[in-house]
């Protein structure tokens, strides 16, 4: 299927920030409320495991990482170092919880496009096994694209920059998995899915880096996820050629 975006409408951030307000006032419709509470289960579930694991242990692996003789610095090291570890953490975390539910969230962007179009009726879901093969092939292009960025995280000097690149590929990540929702309710295929994606590459970032943000405040990262899709969707509707 051809799809275009409009690109003067993608390039602006503000667009981002409209679709996730917008989103998060759906977020408890009546009629998205079946897609909604499962995902945020298992959201509560992973990310509590997530802050527990990091509470305890992320500052040992930092002080692992930090040479001795750079310890001089570690006023500026560790909290760069920190932002490394967590907004990584997060994203791998947000990866596995989105295998997990992916089956619940075509639906939810295919009911949050019924609600957009003021249809009624029943949606219908891809097939599970598909939206599955799909979130791995995604996952698969993520962590082929996150192995370099964590050897220059371990790489005494060049690691400071491993937060600047970990923000861009996080923010970059985060718009891929959730406009691939929407994206696959009407036949795009991962590779389309990347190519628009390029397109509109300023509003994609500003979307996903806010998203990225949100995974990592306490509480709001629980229900960030399907806020997302919905949010998403309502985006990529505005983007509609």
């Amino acid at each position: 299927m051809n799809i275009e975006f409009n690109k003067k409408t993608g390039a602006n951030p503000w667009l981002a920030v409209q679709s996730l307000a917008k989103g998060t006032s759906l977020l408890w419709h009546k009629r998205l409320r079946k897609y909604v509470l499962i995902p945020i289960a298992i959201n509560l579930i992973l990310f509590s495991g997530m802050l527990y694991l990091g509470y305890h242990y992320v500052g040992v692996l930092i002080a692992q990482f930090i040479p001795n003789w750079l310890l001089w610095l570690d006023w500026l090291i560790y909290p760069l170092f920190f932002i490394s570890f967590f907004v990584a953490g997060f994203f791998t975390f947000t990866l596995i919880a989105n295998l997990i539910a992916s089956p619940f969230y075509g639906g939810l962007a295919a009911k949050t496009q019924h609600i957009l179009n003021d249809q009624t009726g029943d949606i219908q879901e891809q097939a599970i096994l598909a939206v599955l093969a799909s979130e791995l092939r995604r996952i698969a292009y993520l962590v082929s694209r996150a192995i370099p960025i964590v050897i220059i995280s371990i790489i005494p000097g060049v690691n400071l920059i491993a937060p600047v690149l970990w923000g861009l590929f996080g923010a970059w990540g985060m718009s891929m998995e959730y406009f691939a929702y929407p994206l696959e309710n009407e036949g795009a295929l991962f590779s389309e899915q990347r190519q628009l994606l390029k397109t509109v590459r300023i509003g994609a970032l500003s979307f996903g880096g806010m998203v990225l943000l949100a995974l990592m405040v306490p509480v709001l990262n629980i229900v960030i996820p399907p806020i997302a899709v919905i949010s998403a969707t309502l985006y990529r509707n505005k983007l509609a050629v």
